[in-house]
């Protein structure tokens, strides 16, 4: 597909280029768009979004579902722009982008029931009336997207708002924006009549212009730091804002854990895609009778990953100040007792960082407490999952968490602050369409995916229908005392008792 980009008149006099993490060079450059041409994008996907919400859910679903055959028909084109401007293998690009199709399905399937009129109770004291409610579009929606998973995350803002019957100007990162703009080359190839889905490029003042420009409600990803500029932003208009922000996630194995399993999900949760994942695994947390044998068998499955090269599991650094960040962590670790069992700081080689495990690292460590971004792991031994909770819960993220035990799985999982925690299995509750995805604390607010992914996009519209007069009227000057007698009485009968 070729990169158009439907916008409104461009007044961008600059432009900004992408580059291959893993090279170098060049694959792409894009304009950066002003304030104006933001604005003007804003305008005119105001009237796309009338025409895309009056279509209704059923017509909505059927454009969706033709925009998912048509990523589904280009997935191989799209895997490698992904791999090209961010770094990571085809085949994980593949699978996000898999992972991505089953939430777009979802969301076009379940709008109209999630989202549509329903009659709900008007209680005793109103039973003449007909009470109901409903979840209404915003309008346009802007939705600033992230690198890290440029298919994957953005879809669940895009596809929900969309099934939801906004209209969306989509931002992408500026290390992926090649990706952004195939995905909405690909929704107009099936949606051509309107621009209901738009992009701007841009750096972060573009970002930071559709915060402050008539959107209904913006949708970001990004790092916490960010997300405090994106909100502070927004607060000018009290813009609406969704935060999916950073996270610091932990993985816990009980005494009674599957090892082996909890091994591989802690090799796959902590360095795949480079450890560049919101979600990914960054500390873990070792029953006491089996953590020197878990650590025996984590290093000896990660010993086998490596970066850079043509076979390799992981691929770069995407961003080259991350670099800094992840050898800070490392350094300071290291300096203040903790043991590498696996690559240090000579692990770093440019933009490629091999996998680092750490051990006896302090729980005020900037490893411990801090987002690393990067394929590097914490192990620490506790007496208990007293303990282990104790720590997880201690720091500022919340977003996910994955417990590994036999018979207290569940129960661990309640205790855990976090806005999502998967059992026996690396971040399960991302992959599935009918759950919400979000986090607590440092890690943003609102959910995306499932029926709460649907409703983050819609503002609740209560009506109310007077079905016959009562013979109670109470919101009128000429109420009796009777009445009021009356109302008393209902209330001592209703309130006055609580069995």
């Amino acid at each position: 597909m070729t990169a158009t980009i439907k916008t409104g008149a461009s007044q961008a006099l600059s432009t900004f280029e992408v580059h291959d993490p893993a090279t170098g060079h060049s694959v792409g450059s894009y304009p950066v768009h002003a304030a104006a041409d933001v604005d003007a994008t804003v305008a005119t996907a105001h009237d796309a979004a009338a025409w895309w919400a009056a279509l209704g859910c059923t017509e909505r679903r059927r454009r969706l579902d033709a925009w998912r055959a048509e990523i589904t028909r280009g997935r191989a084109e799209l895997a490698e722009i992904i791999h090209t401007e961010m770094g990571k293998p085809v085949s994980d690009a593949k699978l996000e982008i898999a992972m991505a199709l089953e939430h777009l399905k979802w969301a076009a399937a379940h709008a109209e029931k999630v989202l549509g009129r329903r009659s709900v109770s008007p209680g005793l004291l109103a039973i003449n009336q007909e009470a109901t409610v409903e979840y209404r579009p915003f309008g346009v929606v802007g939705v600033i997207g992230p690198w890290n998973y440029p298919v994957f995350t953005p879809m669940g803002s895009l596809s929900f708002a969309l099934a939801a019957g906004n209209a969306v100007v989509f931002k992408p990162s500026e290390y992926a924006t090649g990706t952004g703009i195939w995905l909405a080359n690909a929704f107009n190839a099936v949606v051509p009549e309107h621009p209901v889905l738009s992009v701007v490029t841009g750096l972060a003042e573009t970002g930071a212009a559709l915060c402050r420009s008539a959107v209904g409600k913006i949708g970001f990803t990004g790092s916490t730091a960010t997300g405090n500029r994106v909100m502070a932003a927004c607060a000018e208009n009290l813009t609406p804002v969704l935060m999916e922000c950073g996270g610091k996630d932990a993985l816990i194995v009980d005494a009674d854990a599957d090892l082996d399993a909890a091994a591989d999900a802690a090799v796959w949760g902590g360095l795949s895609n480079a450890g560049q994942t919101c979600l990914a695994v960054e500390r873990i947390y070792v029953h006491t009778d089996v953590h020197a044998e878990f650590v025996a068998k984590l290093v000896a499955a990660a010993s086998g990953i490596t970066a850079g090269g043509g076979d390799s599991k992981i691929g770069p650094i995407t961003m080259p100040k991350q670099i800094a960040v992840i050898r800070r962590h490392i350094e300071d670790a290291i300096s203040r007792g903790a043991t590498a069992l696996l690559g240090g700081p000579e692990a770093i080689d440019g933009q490629f960082v091999q996998p680092t495990i750490l051990v006896d690292v302090p729980e005020d460590s900037s490893a411990v407490t801090e987002e690393t971004f990067g394929p590097t792991l914490t192990v620490a031994k506790v007496r208990d999952m007293d303990e282990a909770v104790e720590r997880v819960n201690a720091g500022e993220y919340g977003l996910g968490a994955t417990v590994f035990a036999r018979r207290n799985g569940r129960q661990i999982a309640d205790r855990i602050r976090s806005g999502g925690t998967s059992i026996n299995a690396f971040v399960a509750h991302a992959t599935i369409p009918t759950l919400p995805l979000g986090g607590v604390g440092s890690s943003g607010f609102g959910r995306v995916h499932g029926p709460d992914g649907l409703k983050e996009f819609t503002y609740a519209k209560a009506t109310m229908r007077q079905r016959f007069p009562s013979p109670l009227v109470f919101t009128t000057f000429t109420r009796s005392a009777a009445v009021d007698t009356v109302v008393d009485r209902l209330v001592s009968v209703l309130h006055g008792r609580t069995r």
